[in-house]
């Protein structure tokens, strides 16, 4: 790894207080308010009416994910937060604007890739979410993950790690390690809210990072 290289990125990555921002990038729309006929959006609105788990009962806005409908990397954590309640949107608060930093830093954009959740509904108190409200947001992601049909899926966290890698293991047991889920490299990582409050968790997410951007290279390369 060279210094100057790793230097740069955890400088991205700690000491900017604002997030990447690209000048007449539209925001995407919520879920609710998606009205193209197109498989995905119709999902959405599928989505938006759910009642099929105990998390329904105090949403406020389904957060079904935001992105490139067609993008080569897919990026899922494990649930909405009180922001994401609020908005509909997928990783908008702290972690969503050092979820950006990451991505910038081996040269993507938030409107390049497609961010949801292993669950579509906030947990009370932002806890993880437990197997029963998993289970039924399960159809959502599998359909989800076969519209888009990225090149890589990349697991942001433990709960969406052990539901994609169909294991109990501890992140740092998983992440780093490429694995498959429905025939598409997996590859799990940190959660961007851990980073917040582990700094030095930010240099292995650095070696994950460049291993996403050699698999991305080396696909568009062949």
């Amino acid at each position: 790894m060279r210094p100057r290289e790793l230097n740069r990125f955890l400088e991205d990555m700690g000491w900017r207080s604002s997030p990447v921002t690209h000048p007449g990038a539209p925001s995407p729309p919520a879920a609710e308010e998606i009205v193209s006929d197109d498989p995905l959006a119709a999902l959405a609105r599928t989505a938006a009416g759910c009642t099929l788990c105990r998390l329904s009962e105090k949403r406020q806005r389904v957060v079904f994910g935001e992105g490139d409908p067609h993008a080569s990397v897919m990026f899922i954590g494990e649930g909405p937060g009180a922001e994401e309640d609020r908005t509909g949107r997928p990783f908008v608060g702290q972690a969503g604007q050092l979820l950006e930093r990451m991505l910038f830093a081996i040269g993507l954009r938030r409107e390049q890739v497609y961010i949801t959740n292993i669950v579509k509904c906030r947990p009370p108190g932002n806890r993880d979410p437990k197997e029963d409200e998993v289970a039924p947001c399960a159809p959502y992601l599998d359909q989800q993950i076969d519209l888009i049909a990225p090149r890589i899926l990349v697991a942001l966290g433990k709960p969406a790690s052990n539901r994609l890698t169909g294991t109990a293991k501890p992140i740092s047991a998983l992440r780093g390690r490429w694995t498959s889920y429905k025939g598409i490299p997996l590859m799990p990582v940190f959660h961007p809210a851990f980073l917040l409050r582990n700094d030095i968790a930010k240099r292995e997410v650095w070696e994950d990072l460049k291993k996403i951007k050699a698999r991305l290279d080396s696909a568009v390369d062949g």
